[in-house]
């Protein structure tokens, strides 16, 4: 590809910085305790669970959490 085609691409006008909204790499991963629990859920649940984590290939009980976890701390903002 030539240099000229990739300057054609780029954007013009006014461009805007935004803000980096990403925590550091030491941050992305969460390093808490853990309480084991027994619960139930709906077959439907677990089964979109277990599909949607298959794509992303992680477990589904780390998906689960993450989700609960998301919720929680949500909650805790508002």
């Amino acid at each position: 590809m030539k240099k000229s085609a990739r300057l054609d691409a780029a954007p013009k006008g006014k461009l805007t910085i935004i803000k980096d909204t990403l925590p550091p790499p030491a941050l992305l991963v969460r390093r808490e305790d853990t309480v084991r629990v027994t619960s139930e859920f709906t077959k439907s649940s677990i089964d979109f669970l277990k599909e949607e984590a298959k794509k992303a290939k992680v477990p589904y009980q780390r998906m689960l959490r993450s989700l609960i976890d998301l919720y929680v701390e949500q909650q805790m903002h508002d």
